[in-house]
């Protein structure tokens, strides 16, 4: 019963469980194939940046493979429940959805390059669920962490959605909103896919893509490749 209530609403912070004031288990020091630490601080000039795309078993290897990034970390996000557990989580009872936390090198990469992923690695469109994965835990997510992190996932949200909309997809159910507390999630989860390389893999994107942003030309981007319609 616990994994099948609550599917499909989200917890005010009244109805949310209470949680606890410290966490429960430890997160490990480092990440299994970057070598670096998993929690802060990190060295000086990174920048984070949080996603929330589905199962984040799956978001975590897309973002870990990427260049320019130094470290990446599966937690829980979005929520009213103070340091939950998985199974919390899951129940629905939380209002957290599962998230990564991407550290990365601006000199190396940018966040218009990480909004690309996140949008083209995932079906934002699909509300409370990514693929067969049905829950409030799997709806699509970006928190930010400055103004102008806002701005440019605001307007990457809209060029997506024009191309979209045109391939026959419905509207954009991502939530954009400033970050909140990012609660790191049980020791294995964290790079999951690399301890289990046969593991369950629940993301996959519409197939429309959009040819490299910058900050400021989102609004000028072009479709470089759109799949078919799900039926």
């Amino acid at each position: 019963m616990l994994f099948s209530r609550h599917k499909n609403h989200l917890p005010t912070p009244e109805e949310a469980l209470k949680g606890r004031a410290e966490p429960g288990f430890s997160v490990p020091d480092r990440h299994t194939v970057l070598g670096t630490p998993l929690t802060g601080p990190y060295p000086e000039g990174l920048v984070v940046a949080d996603f929330g795309l589905g199962c984040f078993w799956g978001a975590e290897r897309k973002f870990w493979q990427a260049p320019g990034v130094f470290t990446t970390l599966v937690g829980y996000q979005g929520g009213h429940t103070q340091n939950p557990t998985y199974e919390e989580v899951c129940s629905g009872l939380t209002g957290h959805t599962e998230a990564v936390r991407v550290v990365y090198d601006p000199a190396v990469t940018s966040y218009g390059a990480l909004l690309k992923l996140f949008w083209e690695s995932h079906n934002p469109t699909q509300g409370f669920r990514q693929g067969n994965d049905v829950g409030t835990q799997y709806r699509s997510a970006i928190y930010t962490h400055s103004p102008e992190q806002q701005a440019e996932a605001e307007s990457s949200r809209a060029a997506y959605q024009s191309v979209l909309t045109s391939s026959g997809y419905g509207d954009i159910t991502t939530e954009i909103l400033p970050a909140g507390p990012f609660y790191p999630a049980e020791a294995y989860h964290q790079q999951y896919l690399d301890k289990n390389p046969a593991g369950y893999c629940g993301i996959g994107g519409t197939g429309v893509k959009l040819s490299a942003p910058s900050a400021t030309n989102w609004g000028r981007s072009c479709p470089t490749g759109v799949a078919p319609v799900d039926e």
